[in-house]
């Protein structure tokens, strides 16, 4: 039996300072997709060079975050549904996410070394079992017989459990996330 269904949350930030080669591509992509569709929403007038200036003039550049998104989507293609850069207690098993979400934090189309913004993965439904010594025990497997196979993840800054289902009713995880999708 476990406590609850959970998903986590796991948050990077990427700015000009981030040193893997990986956040440096996202980087640099996605602040040339910044460039080609925040034309969209800034005025010729009276052009706004920071997001946060263009959000404060039009209400609609919120959809930048989405559109400007779908430039680091290659990318996290790539990492096959694990986060190499969070591992298990052991080292052995990778954060397992099955979406995610950027966020502009900001930028500035004068200024590439402003551009800043965060990747957030959404991990799929875990059985939460316990909290053991400040590290999530969890399974990705809601309906074991006899026992789970289990994953110890640290709790640590930027991972948090962003979806929380008390287990009430002893539902699989699958059945759940079916609902979801």
């Amino acid at each position: 039996m476990y406590k609850a269904k959970i998903r986590l949350a796991y948050r990077i930030v990427i700015d000009n300072s981030s040193t893997f080669l990986w956040d440096k591509y996202v980087w640099e992509d996605t602040f040339k997709e910044y460039l080609m569709q925040n034309q969209q929403f800034n005025s010729k007038e009276n052009p706004k060079n920071t997001f946060k200036e263009l959000l404060t003039e039009n209400e609609k550049s919120t959809q930048l975050h989405y559109l400007v998104g779908i430039a680091a989507n290659g990318y996290v293609e790539q990492l096959k549904g694990n986060f190499h850069r969070l591992t298990d207690v052991l080292g052995n098993n990778y954060y397992p996410f099955v979406n995610y979400q950027l966020d502009i934090i900001n930028t500035d189309i004068t200024d590439i070394s402003k551009h800043k913004i965060g990747l957030t993965f959404y991990s799929p439904l875990l059985a939460l079992i316990d909290i053991i010594e400040n590290n999530y025990l969890v399974s990705k497997n809601c309906e074991a017989l006899n026992g789970f196979k289990t994953l110890m993840f640290p709790i640590q800054p930027h991972l948090s459990i962003c979806y929380y289902q008390k287990n009430t009713f002893n539902e699989s995880c699958e059945n759940e996330k079916d609902r979801h999708n």
